[in-house]
């Protein structure tokens, strides 16, 4: 797959993200964020951190976006801001299964 790439957290994107350029940002919705007609307003921060992205999306969201949710979605740096590619945004769920502690 030449067109993939590899998943980017927001730091990693605050680090070093080129405009124009389209990046897979994963990394949990903080809470508090705006949807006006078909455009949501959110942040996306780090799993283990408090770091954290604006993302401007138009689009259907999945049922189970909300904040605190683990997000993919691919994004390219527009000024202060990443814009999502549309129809590009999944939500993680999260896993019944945990690792039984001996």
């Amino acid at each position: 797959f030449s067109a993939s790439s590899e998943a980017r957290s927001p730091s990693q994107l605050l680090a070093g993200a080129e405009s124009g350029r389209t990046y897979q940002l994963t990394g949990k919705v903080v809470a508090g964020y705006e949807r006006t007609g078909t455009v949501t307003n959110f942040r996306v921060r780090d799993r283990a951190g408090q770091v954290s992205v604006p993302v401007r999306y138009e689009g259907v969201l999945p049922d189970p976006f909300r904040a605190g949710r683990e997000v993919i979605v691919t994004v390219r740096k527009e000024g202060g801001v990443f814009v999502g590619e549309k129809d590009s945004l999944i939500t993680k769920c999260p896993s019944k299964f945990t690792a039984e502690k001996t």
